[in-house]
């Protein structure tokens, strides 16, 4: 999925840059003192001031992902967010420069709003995906100026899975994903352009005629099963039901408490009415095929 910025945004996202370069750079000292008014006082200003003093940085990590084709503007301002975050969670006491911690941030935040972003498809859902993702293109670029040719074989998969310590079968999957572009089902295809994807994709649903079917049948075992069901005594039926037609399965032992005997019983209990129905939906359908009840 390619985005082109049209002239007034790439117009105002170099005026961005351009104020982004230019703000000063600060000295060790009066970082950290900025840092700790914000911290201990809560002072906007000088958060203010150790943010702005930070965007070139911003600026230079999402220039690293320009080739996935989102907005440049887009990914500075999701860099901000995680400068700002860099900024609230910084700690002066460590005696660490904010860049240093302000990179990771920064790099998260940028890194997550291209894999919401890329494609329709949801993509890097675990970290081994994110791996691969982010990395893939730089080692099969690697391997191809190596050996002077396109396309990865399956030694040059398993390079890669080890590398980035993930399988195989990801790498391949991977490497398809990244192949492959976002494409319209209502895209036009043929000479004339009449037909369109969507058009092509076969529908898996039943047709109506098994759909009606499909009614009457159900229609009829639920009669089937209804009558089998009331020639079972009333605990016979209880044990039916509770073992058999709930979508929570009792055990035996707690029927057993619920009926006053034992489980044992219970087991006989419910082999006799199973036995019962069995001859009755013999007399009917011809047995249990498709009522799901097992003997």
């Amino acid at each position: 999925m390619t985005h082109i910025d049209d002239a007034d945004t790439k117009r105002a996202n170099l005026r961005y840059i351009r104020t982004a370069m230019n703000e000063p750079m600060l000295e060790r000292g009066h970082e950290l003192a900025l840092a700790r008014r914000w911290q201990k006082r809560k002072d906007k200003k000088a958060l203010h001031e150790l943010v702005r003093s930070y965007t070139r940085l911003v600026v230079a990590i999402a220039s690293r992902f320009r080739h996935y084709g989102l907005p440049m503007g887009d990914l500075i301002q999701e860099g901000n967010i995680g400068l700002m975050q860099a900024a609230e969670k910084f700690d002066p006491a460590r005696e660490l420069r904010f860049s240093t911690y302000a990179t990771w941030w920064i790099r998260a935040a940028v890194q997550d709003y291209v894999l919401r972003n890329w494609s329709i498809v949801r993509t890097g859902t675990t970290s081994a995906q994110k791996s691969l993702f982010f990395n893939l293109r730089r080692l099969r670029a690697k391997i191809e100026n190596r050996k002077e040719r396109e396309g990865l074989d399956e030694k040059d998969v398993r390079a890669i899975a080890k590398e980035l310590n993930v399988n195989a079968t990801d790498v391949r999957h991977m490497e398809g994903r990244l192949s492959g572009v976002d494409q319209s089902l209502n895209a036009t295809i043929g000479e004339n352009g009449e037909d369109e994807w969507q058009s092509l994709l076969p529908d898996s649903r039943p047709n109506p005629e098994d759909i009606v079917v499909g009614m009457k049948d159900a229609a009829a075992r639920t009669k089937w099963l209804n009558e089998a069901l009331r020639e079972l005594s009333e605990r016979e039926r209880k044990i039916i039901r509770q073992r058999h037609l709930s979508d929570e399965t009792v055990t035996l032992e707690d029927l057993g408490k619920q009926l006053g005997v034992s489980k044992e019983r219970i087991r006989q209990l419910e082999s006799r009415a199973m036995e019962k129905m069995r001859v009755s939906l013999s007399r009917s359908a011809g047995g249990f095929e498709g009522l799901g009840i097992s003997r």
